[in-house]
């Protein structure tokens, strides 16, 4: 069997996507009933089921309120990395700023799991042109894994020129390994189908062509999904034309979709992943300076 790809699930609630920022009150967020809970659990019974592996990514306000949630998850052996601590965006938040919401949910994570994490994802893919200081603010954490720079152009996120392969990024205080998102690499385009409503939205075609691109280069693929995609009940709001598509169509498919791929194709999580390959696989991987490719 080959070797693995990377399976990731970033654990916050529906309202605090950035979908909802224009209609939710970041100061109301403790009124909404949390529904990620059972939606996660609904996921860990997939991937037992499915024996599969994969890197829950917490929000430290969620972890906060549900803490059996993030027990469960690393009972059942999965990988805890951390999403941040509620869901700002890095250049919202400042350098300062994002070092403080580093420490905080390590904090919380390594108080309920023992061990301090050491895989991040930023809220909605903000490491970007615009933070190019994250990076040292991760090593500075003890991060030694990223996965946050979208290789794709996006009205709200994304990094065009970076690579669609892990790689890794230097700053002044050493370096990590970056897994970027799924892509399908056709024609010089990058498009992405590794997860949210790309996983939604793209047949499943797409998908496994970008999953066994990656496979023939010798790589893992790294998908992405959301508690609140595999909850096809949650609250509706009024978001607009294209907001209200991108979050709520195919909600009802996502598990289906996803248990298809995962009948498939073998998933880990990203460190397991890294870790499956030879031991000079990382060392070998392209090298870039943070400032470079994100200043």
């Amino acid at each position: 069997m080959s070797a693995a790809h990377a399976l990731s699930v970033d654990v916050e609630d529906w309202f605090q996507v950035l979908n909802m920022a224009h209609v939710i009150d970041r100061a109301t967020w403790n009124k909404f009933e949390l529904r990620c809970g059972d939606s996660t659990r609904r996921l860990l019974d997939l991937f037992a089921r499915r024996n599969a592996k994969a890197t829950f990514f917490f929000l430290g306000w969620i972890a906060e309120r549900l803490p059996d949630l993030v027990a469960d998850v690393h009972a059942a052996g999965h990988e805890i990395g951390s999403h941040g601590y509620d869901h700002r965006l890095l250049p919202d938040l400042g350098q300062a700023g994002f070092r403080d919401d580093l420490e905080r949910t390590a904090t919380i994570l390594q108080g309920l799991t023992g061990k301090r994490p050491t895989a991040f994802r930023a809220c909605t893919w903000s490491i970007g042109k615009r933070t190019p200081w994250a990076i040292d603010e991760l090593l500075r954490s003890g991060i030694t894994l990223d996965s946050s720079i979208q290789p794709v152009r996006h009205p709200d996120y994304g990094v065009p020129g970076a690579p669609t392969t892990p790689y890794r990024l230097r700053g002044a205080g050493g370096e990590l390994l970056e897994l970027p998102p799924l892509t399908w690499d056709v024609c010089g385009r990058h498009l992405p189908v590794g997860g949210g409503g790309y996983l939604r939205l793209f047949p499943l075609a797409l998908l496994r062509a970008g999953l066994r691109q990656k496979q023939r280069a010798g790589v893992p693929g790294c998908l992405y999904l959301h508690p609140w995609e595999v909850d096809p009940q949650q609250p509706r709001q009024r978001l607009g034309l294209f907001r209200g598509f991108r979050h709520y169509v195919n909600l009802h498919r996502t598990l289906p979709k996803l248990d298809r791929l995962l009948a498939e194709f073998p998933f880990v999580g990203l460190q397991a992943a890294v870790d499956q390959r030879s031991a000079s696989w990382a060392a070998k991987l392209p090298a870039f300076c943070a400032n470079e490719l994100l200043g």
